[in-house]
């Protein structure tokens, strides 16, 4: 009886010193999508708003893992660290800093608000890695946007938006910036060409 008493005193010994032996389990690094503000447009501000939606992508793209693509068609992801949010809600948070920086639309919304807006910027995100072009690394973002006119919901306009950016090195902090430059360049190019399609579209609001 003595022997079957001190088990459970035994049995939680030995669990703590198991405990003690594991592994701990790492924190990832934790990275957000560096952003350069766009300069002010001088053009005279629009009486028209903007709605833009976050992209639709397959899984790899919609999460929060820094992918990178190694060699031809195989798709990794970097260890040990993470973006802040998927994405395609940082691509989306992205272009809406840039209309507002650019000024020139009266509001700039988002999808999870859901306000009444005159035009919609929605597409697809076709990629969002790292690719090794032998042995050097580039970012490559690829968005296919369309422009879309809410009042009768007609496309105003569609285009493939396409940015490489070559990466200063193979370390992570110098791929998370060239992520930031190709993000940044994606967007002053997404934000130049909604401006012209919006102010050109026959029904386009005007000041």
């Amino acid at each position: 009886m003595r022997l079957y008493a001190h088990l459970p005193l035994w049995i939680a010994a030995t669990a703590l010193g198991a405990c003690s032996v594991l592994p701990k389990a790492e924190s990832p690094d934790v990275y957000r999508l560096p952003a350069t503000s766009l300069p002010h447009a001088q053009a005279p501000s629009s009486n028209w708003s903007l709605r833009i939606n976050t992209p639709q992508a397959e899984r790899m793209i919609d999460s929060s893992r820094i992918a990178v693509m190694p060699q031809g068609d195989l798709v990794s992801v970097y260890k040990g660290a993470r973006w802040s949010d998927t994405a395609t809600t940082l691509l989306r948070n992205r272009l809406i800093d840039a209309f507002r920086d650019d000024g020139r639309a009266a509001s700039v919304s988002s999808d999870d608000n859901a306000l009444p807006a005159s035009y919609t910027l929605a597409g697809d995100l076709r990629a969002f890695q790292s690719e090794y072009q032998g042995n050097a690394p580039v970012v490559v973002i690829r968005y296919d946007a369309r422009l879309v006119q809410n009042s009768g919901l007609r496309v105003v306009a569609t285009r493939r938006f396409d940015v490489t950016q070559p990466v200063g090195g193979t370390a992570l902090p110098q791929v998370v910036t060239a992520f930031g430059q190709a993000s940044d360049t994606l967007a002053s190019q997404v934000v130049a060409w909604t401006m012209q399609q919006s102010l050109t579209s026959p029904s386009a609001p005007t000041n």
